[in-house]
Order: C-alpha cells, then sequence, then structure tokens
C-alpha cells in the first residue's frame, strides 16, 4: 500500500456517529431508530425518549441529540 494512500485513510472518520429519531423501545433493551432517509434500524438502548433524537454509534445509543434539519445527500 503507498503512503499517500495510508495517510488519506488516517483523515477518514474510524466510527461514524449518526442522529436518528427513536420510535419505539423493545422488551430485549434495544430501540427502534429512523434515520432521515427512512431507514429503521434496531439499536442497543433506551436512554432517549420515544419521539426524541439520539446520537447512534457503533449501533448503540449515546445520548439525546439537539432537534436538527435533516440533510440527505446522496453520493
Amino acid at each position: 500500500m503507498s503512503a499517500i494512500w495510508r495517510q488519506f485513510q488516517a483523515l477518514l472518520p474510524k466510527r461514524a456517529l449518526t442522529i436518528a429519531t427513536v420510535t419505539a423501545h423493545n422488551g430485549d433493551g434495544t430501540s427502534t431508530v429512523q434515520y432521515p432517509g427512512g431507514a429503521e434500524v434496531r439499536v442497543r438502548g433506551q436512554s432517549v425518549a420515544i419521539g426524541d433524537n439520539a446520537f447512534i454509534l457503533d449501533g448503540e445509543i449515546r445520548g439525546t441529540a439537539p432537534a436538527v434539519t435533516p440533510i440527505v445527500l446522496d453520493v
């Protein structure tokens, strides 16, 4: 692998922090969240109330996120 490619990879984030809306709490300690594009995903944790936004990192709720206007970019 070239040195330039390794330098480029070092600039990329290792883990993505995303924001989604909590739509349900499940009986197994997980929550269902919905991303701005409409995708629903089951994640670990129930610390954020239904209807509120949550920070999601590595498939786990990490805390309450502020209300934001979603912007979806297709690349």
